[in-house]
């Protein structure tokens, strides 16, 4: 039997409200794939339609917890981050790159800072600049059209887009230093909705499925879980990025059909065995 790969998530806990690590952890694990953590922060609630949540920082844990994982000779075949929640965070997640990405360590991140043409609250308008210095080191990274036209200075511009602006897009981000670009939030009308990718040989391609009506708090952490987990089971960018796109679109269309309050997250526990069908 093959060796079994080890991920590492580095996120907040949001203990209720479906994001995150509680997203993370168990879908990377379905797909087989031994998952450490480093949460960042831990939350009563998300912050996504709740108040009143508690937060308690843990920056100050971050580096501990790598030079005790560094005794232990610990080998890390991919390192996923998201939600940072401040300029000390990013500049931790570097040194851990610096210590624990390998030549055959795939680098993940999703600069998850800002949706629907603004940052997320209490982001400083200079941290998206920040993030596009974590997102250089980046094999790979997963921003969403905010997210991507924060971090290249542009204007924010409402959807359908064309297929000339999505890949002109893609060949910016390029540029940050990733090798290879996944962009969410993409449609060109508004009946479907899905990503765009870029490899690093500059093939481009589209995987796109049926748009429901609504937003779903913590869809962006399933769809990046799910890549990562695809990946990570060998399936290639496109191929991934397919999988990530149809298992997200699962979800959603299971908690629109349980008429559940979409700011507790998405139903992606049920849509568990469309995934593992889908990753073989």
């Amino acid at each position: 039997m093959e060796r079994q790969k080890r991920a590492l998530a580095v996120h907040d806990i949001s203990c209720v409200g479906r994001c995150s690590l509680t997203v993370a952890l168990p879908i990377i694990s379905a797909a087989g794939v031994d998952t450490s953590i480093l949460p960042t922060a831990v939350l009563s609630t998300h912050t996504g339609g709740f108040t009143g949540y508690t937060y308690r920082d843990l920056t100050e844990d971050i580096l501990p917890i790598a030079d005790h994982w560094q005794t232990l000779g610990l080998h890390f075949d991919a390192i996923y981050t998201g939600y940072l929640g401040s300029f000390q965070q990013v500049q931790l997640v570097m040194e851990l790159f610096n210590r624990f990405k390998k030549a055959d360590t795939l680098a993940l991140v999703d600069p998850a800072m800002a949706d629907n043409g603004v940052l997320y609250g209490g982001f400083a308008p200079e941290f998206p600049a920040e993030m596009k210095k974590l997102c250089a080191k980046a094999d790979i990274i997963v921003p969403n059209i905010t997210e991507s036209v924060l971090m290249l200075g542009e204007e924010y511009k409402d959807g359908p887009y064309t297929q000339a602006y999505i890949e002109g897009l893609l060949g910016r981000l390029q540029e940050i230093g990733a090798q290879e670009i996944v962009l969410t939030g993409v449609h060109f009308d508004d009946k479907q909705l899905g990503a765009a990718c870029l490899n690093k040989d500059g093939k481009i391609s589209y995987a796109f499925q049926d748009r429901i009506a609504g937003y779903f708090h913590g869809s962006g952490d399933v769809f990046a879980s799910a890549l990562l987990g695809a990946l990570l089971r060998d399936k290639s960018l496109e191929e991934a990025m397919a999988i990530a796109v149809d298992y997200t679109q699962r979800s959603v269309a299971l908690t629109a059909d349980a008429g559940q309050e979409a700011r507790y997250g998405v139903c992606f526990e049920r849509a568990l065995p469309f995934l593992l069908e889908r990753l073989g």
